[in-house]
């Protein structure tokens, strides 16, 4: 077993094509554990094809792995989708791939969770990993049971559970605001005082290396945000400052703003932008990870990378 072999799963996604970037720069070696054959991606060293939620033959895929990210999964979506596919895709496909890696005696699983196993969609108060998990839908319910399979099969794991992730060629609700933001006119958005807990796919990345790297055993869920929780008004000033213009922002009641959502069919948008969300990454400080940009600076960086596409 080599510590600096790594095995990935869901490399051809948002987060895991940033993550494989990512390891590749830090000197692993990376393998990708790919659901159907694609053309290899840039930076993984191999890959192996095969279902997850199936590994009949995962010991080849994971001779001389020292360490699993686990990054594939159903991502959570608006309302609607059944809790069986939930169940299939993040619970009993991590619990198989975690038993197979127990088995080839890979030394840690790294599980992408989310703040959702941590709460609902938004929550008073400051949350942290020390706090009771209260998830509210299924996304949230089947990101911690999977977490508490993989406490129950032996292996050294840990879990972590990021707020939204931003970053180039991300999708949802962060990609309408850098559409909004591009926009020419002032936004009736000023009265918003929800304050939300964002972290950069950069940032979420180096907290991957970090406990990837930690000598000691884990075992345990680690909350992942950076420190500067923006108001929906703030996100776009942000943006527009990366874009070198002003906010543009002018104050409507914030009743009014929701009715308007609901009218037009976006009042879960506008519930998982407008209510507070502020989470600390307490167990990821105490490692020693450190986010090297705000969430104030990675918006703007944002905006300047892609915001004239």
């Amino acid at each position: 077993m080599s510590r600096n072999v790594i095995a990935l799963t869901g490399a051809t996604g948002f987060i895991g094509r940033h993550l494989l970037r990512s390891l590749a720069n830090q000197g692993y070696r990376v393998r990708v554990l790919l659901r159907r054959p694609v053309e290899l991606p840039p930076g993984a060293s191999g890959a192996v094809v095969g279902d997850l939620s199936r590994p009949m033959n995962m010991a080849a895929a994971l001779s001389g792995v020292g360490a699993i990210v686990h990054s594939a999964g159903l991502a959570h979506a608006m309302s609607g989708t059944p809790e069986d596919d939930y169940r299939s895709s993040n619970i009993e496909a991590t619990r198989r791939l975690a038993e197979a890696a127990a088995k080839a005696r890979v030394g840690r699983f790294v599980f992408l969770s989310s703040i959702r196993a941590q709460t609902g969609i938004s929550a008073a108060g400051t949350v942290t990993e020390d706090n009771h998990p209260n998830p509210t839908d299924a996304y949230g319910r089947s990101k911690l049971a999977a977490e508490e399979a993989l406490a129950e099969i032996g292996i050294d794991w840990v879990a972590l559970r990021p707020v939204l992730v931003y970053g180039a060629g991300v999708k949802g609700n962060m990609a309408a605001l850098l559409r909004l933001a591009r926009t020419p006119y002032p936004l009736p958005l000023a009265s918003l005082t929800g304050r939300r807990s964002l972290i950069s796919v950069e940032n979420l990345s180096a907290a991957i290396v970090t406990v990837l790297r930690h000598e000691g055993s884990l075992g345990r869920a680690l909350v992942a945000a950076e420190p500067d929780a923006l108001t929906l008004p703030g996100m776009i000033a942000a943006l527009r400052a990366g874009l070198d213009r002003r906010a543009g922002l002018v104050p409507c009641p914030p009743s009014l703003f929701g009715l308007a959502c609901r009218m037009t069919g976006r009042r879960e948008i506008f519930e998982r932008l407008s209510g507070d969300l502020v989470a600390q990454s307490k167990g990821l400080s105490t490692l020693g990870w450190s986010p090297q940009s705000t969430s104030f600076q990675g918006l703007a960086a944002l905006a300047r990378t892609e915001g004239a596409a």
